[in-house]
This record gives C-alpha cells, structure tokens and sequence, in this order.
C-alpha cells in the first residue's frame, strides 16, 4: 500500500492507522503563528464506528488504502442481513444492514448500490444520492402560508419524516436527497 503525506489526507480518504481501517470525514489544515503545519482530521473506523481526531504533520508517513468498489443489485432482506447480486458475475453476496446506518430506509428493491471491498470484507455501502419517495402523511395546505418560503413536516412511504414546502399534497411522489434527509423536488 502506498504511503503518504500527512498533509496530503483529503476527505474521504481511506487510511490505516492505529491497526484499523479509518475514512477521513473532516480534514482541516491548521498554519500555527508559532511551530509547524498540520492536518486536524476526523477519522471514523470503517469496521465499529469509532470516530477519533488526529493531528497529522506534513512529514508524517500514513498508509492510503485502495478499497475495490463494485456496482451491487439489492434483492432482499433476510434475517438483519441485505443480499445483493454483483452485476457483472451474479453471485449473491450477504451484508449486514448496519452498513448502511440510518440511510437503510431508502434502500429499495432493484436499486443498484456501490459496495467498497477491503479484499473479500464489505465496509461501505453507498446508494444513489436521490431517491424517488411517495408522501403518505402530511398537513393539508393552509392559505396565506406560501407568502414567506415555509415548510411543513410529512412522512414518506419508508417512514422517515421529512420537512416539505406547503404545496405538496399526499400520495405526491417526490425526490429526497438520502445524504440530507431533506425534500428535493416534485418527482
């Protein structure tokens, strides 16, 4: 595995540090009046969840790991456990559902997901970005509320609560960004 820099670590790089797989979710570089630069990153292990945050220098040497990312069809759900099927050679594979945290909910039947690999061991599971949702509860329009840019809560066919503008009705499809966990547009 190839090493790097410390002040080379971006967001979303994947190291290993401390014995652990870690992902890099924040990264700040820091110039003190007084002694060298450095990286604060805000590591979290990619195996149980942790998060830790590390000063890294510029003549720090850290391990940047390649993970194999795979285009995965979602079949079902078995038991805690997502099976999916590679696109390319269609063997199924089990991945337990805490991959995905608390974007599980937008994960439908048939939709294509990335999977990232650590050789045979699944760490990430990424589903698209924008999902198409369909409102099954919210609060009918009141007049005179579309003066000033409002909002109003609905639940979604998933059950995830969302806030919504006041002109979408009930049974209205709409786009839902899954990384905010907000409203997008009419689908």
């Amino acid at each position: 595995m190839p090493k790097i820099n410390g002040n080379e670590i971006k967001p979303g790089a994947v190291l290993e540090h401390d014995g652990g797989l870690w992902a890099a979710v924040k990264v700040n570089h820091v110039k003190p009046g007084k002694g060298g630069a450095f990286a604060q990153v805000e590591l979290k292990n990619l195996r149980d969840g942790r998060k830790l945050n590390e000063r890294f220098r510029s003549e720090d040497k850290v391990e940047n790991v390649t993970l194999e990312t795979k285009d995965q069809q979602f079949l079902y759900e078995t038991d805690g456990k997502l099976v999916f099927m590679d696109n390319e050679t269609f063997e199924q594979v089990e991945l337990d559902s805490e991959l995905l945290g608390d974007r599980r909910p937008f994960l439908q039947d048939g939709m294509t997901a990335t999977v990232q690999y650590y050789g045979d061991e699944a760490l990430m599971v990424r589903i698209p970005q924008k999902v198409i949702c369909t409102i099954v509860e919210t609060e009918p329009v009141l007049n005179g509320q579309t003066a000033a840019k409002s909002f109003k809560p609905a639940i979604l066919d998933n059950g995830v609560r969302i806030m919504i503008p006041p002109f979408v009705g009930t049974d209205e499809k709409v786009v839902v960004n899954t990384e905010l966990f907000e409203y997008s547009e009419r689908a």
